[in-house]
C-alpha cells in the first residue's frame, strides 16, 4: 500500500505541478490558444491563483511526507487538491465542458485515495 500511494502521490505531484506552473505563468490568451477554453474570460490573477494552489498543493503531496516533516500535511494537501477539482468539474459544467470532468473527476479520485491511505491505512511517521 505504501509503494501505490507513493506512485499516486509523485504523479499527481508531477501532473498538479505541471497544470499549476503553466497557470501560473502562461498569459490567459495563450492558454485559450492551448486549448483551455475555461480560460476565456477568466480574471487572470484567479488563473493565477489557482495556479499557485496546484502548485503548493503539488508540493504538499510529495515535501511532508518524503521529508517526514510533518506528514499529516500530506493528506490535508490532498484533500484540498480534490476540492480544487470539484470546483473545476463545477466550471467546465457551468461551460458545457463535460470531457473536462472527466479529467477532474479522475485527479480528484485519486488525491482523495491518498488522503484517505496517508491518513489512516499507510500513514507516515514524523521524524
Amino acid at each position: 500500500m505504501n509503494k501505490g500511494l507513493w506512485v499516486v502521490q509523485a504523479l499527481l505531484g508531477v501532473a498538479f505541478f505541471m497544470a499549476g506552473m503553466m497557470k501560473a505563468t502562461t498569459a490567459p490568451a495563450e492558454l485559450v490558444a492551448n486549448g483551455m477554453a475555461w480560460a476565456e474570460g477568466m480574471d487572470p490573477m484567479l488563473i493565477k491563483f489557482i495556479g499557485v494552489s496546484e502548485i503548493a498543493g503539488a508540493l504538499g503531496l510529495i515535501l511532508p511526507s518524503a521529508l517526514r516533516i510533518a506528514p499529516k500535511l500530506t493528506p490535508i494537501a490532498a484533500v484540498a487538491l480534490a476540492v480544487v477539482m470539484v470546483l473545476a468539474a463545477g466550471t467546465h459544467g457551468m461551460r458545457g465542458e463535460f470531457g473536462a470532468i472527466v479529467a477532474n473527476a479522475a485527479l480528484g479520485g485519486l488525491a482523495l485515495f491518498v488522503a484517505w491511505g496517508r491518513w489512516s491505512k499507510s500513514p507516515i511517521a514524523p521524524k
